[in-house]
């Protein structure tokens, strides 16, 4: 993988394990402040919120756009890894509604850090791979266990995918996160297989 200057990343070592619970620490209290405040979100704020010293915070991301990459890349594992979390706690629907809702919080937290979010991904791989492993979670949600009886024959999770992009550009636009909600409840009954 290559950073927006064009160098090669090195792979990152693993973190101890307090280092890695203040890691998740930080990004989730930057996502938070990126969704509400977009890109001019305080670096002192974020590292207040995360309990950790600003030093900490420059430490392990020295700049606000390598802050912002890794929000990005840490948010869609989270939201991929619920996946599998969701369907075994949850109904089939239900799984794919919170899910969806998820995606929904998700975007309105990229939005926020949009303008630097195309500064640093750069790369079109980056995204290609990000749309990927968004439509496997849903194909998870969809297909539990082999048994595709979720999901009318004709629906394809990459169609679900780009449906809840729209989602959630139409609710940004009208700045109103429960139009999100009834979009995907129109969503999940075009979705779901009835009968």
């Amino acid at each position: 993988m290559t950073d927006s200057s064009g160098d090669t990343e090195s792979p990152r070592r693993p973190l101890r394990a307090d280092a890695q619970r203040n890691e998740d620490k930080v990004l989730e209290a930057a996502a938070a402040a990126f969704a509400r405040e977009g890109a001019g979100a305080s670096v002192k704020d974020i590292a207040r919120a995360a309990g950790v010293g600003v030093g900490t915070l420059y430490r392990r991301f020295p700049s606000k756009e390598l802050l912002i990459a890794a929000i990005y890349r840490h948010e869609v594992q989270r939201l991929c890894e619920a996946a599998p979390h969701l369907a075994a706690t949850q109904a089939p629907v239900d799984a794919l509604r919170t899910w969806m809702e998820r995606f929904i919080d998700f975007m309105a937290a990229k939005d926020g850090m949009a303008d630097a979010l195309r500064v640093v991904l750069t790369d079109d791989s980056e995204r290609l791979h990000t749309r990927t492993l968004l439509a496997d979670a849903i194909e998870y949600l969809l297909d539990r266990d082999g048994d595709p009886a979720l999901a009318r024959p004709e629906v394809e999770a990459q169609d679900v995918l780009m449906a809840l992009g729209g989602i959630s550009l139409m609710a940004a636009n009208e700045d109103r996160r429960d139009l999100a909600s009834r979009l995907i409840d129109l969503l999940l009954h075009g979705t779901v297989a009835t009968g």
